[in-house]
């Protein structure tokens, strides 16, 4: 049986904007302002929290090291669970798409870097958690990606075959987890990155959700 297990942010969702609002909101907490820009440090917010509290800090004016990122991560999950969906969305079409796979008997599932308590939540208000047979987060085990076994555990929780699982991702960390896991990576083109994610040599690119169920079968083969 095939399984497709997705990334969570700026994959299935574009999660940006309440990501920079909620860093931001950290920041102003701190006496700093608003540091980071929706459209501008899109990319950034899809890499988490840390890296966000990293470039926000660096442009401050003043020194900031990682005791002071670290110090100020919870605050920002704080503010990021509050406001998890005030301008976050699905991407077009991405659940007509994960549906018509399901529809097939395709295992579907969710591997993030994101902690599975957010991720949890995120997806049940938006409505779509039912369509995911599995979720791993970043705190679901001892490690998270770029290392295989979360993608691993999301393969086996939905009794799927890592022999034909795809990975459908937006950054190199993906990419770095599906090269690991020795399982083939998709990367979507229609992130901040655009078809400059084609850089990263993933085995296909996804333009959009609509061309889902050919890319996974381009790679992994027909369903039975």
């Amino acid at each position: 049986m095939k399984t497709v297990i997705f990334d969570l942010d700026g994959t299935l969702a574009d999660t940006s904007g309440d990501l920079i609002a909620a860093a931001n909101a950290s920041f102003r907490g701190l006496g700093l302002g608003d540091l980071l820009d929706d459209q501008a440090d899109m990319l950034t917010a899809f890499h988490g929290g840390r890296a966000m509290l990293r470039l926000g800090f660096s442009r401050s004016g003043a020194t900031f090291g990682d005791a002071e990122v670290d110090r100020a991560y919870p605050d920002f999950l704080t503010h990021y669970e509050e406001n998890i969906d005030v301008k976050t969305r699905l991407y077009p079409g991405c659940i007509e798409a994960v549906e018509g796979l399901l529809a097939e008997g395709v295992k579907i599932g969710v591997c993030t870097n994101k902690p599975e308590y957010l991720a949890e939540e995120l997806l049940r208000r938006l409505g779509v958690r039912d369509h995911f047979g599995s979720l791993i987060g970043a705190d679901t085990l001892p490690v998270r990606k770029p290392d295989p076994r979360p993608f691993a555990e999301a393969v086996a929780r939905v009794a799927g075959d890592q022999a034909r699982s795809v990975l459908i991702g937006d950054t190199e960390t993906d990419l770095k987890t599906a090269r690991a896991a020795g399982v083939p990576v998709v990367l979507v083109s229609f992130g901040p990155e655009g078809e400059g994610v084609q850089r990263l040599k993933p085995d296909a690119l996804l333009p959009d959700y609509a061309s889902l169920g050919r890319v996974v079968d381009d790679l992994i083969g027909q369903t039975p």
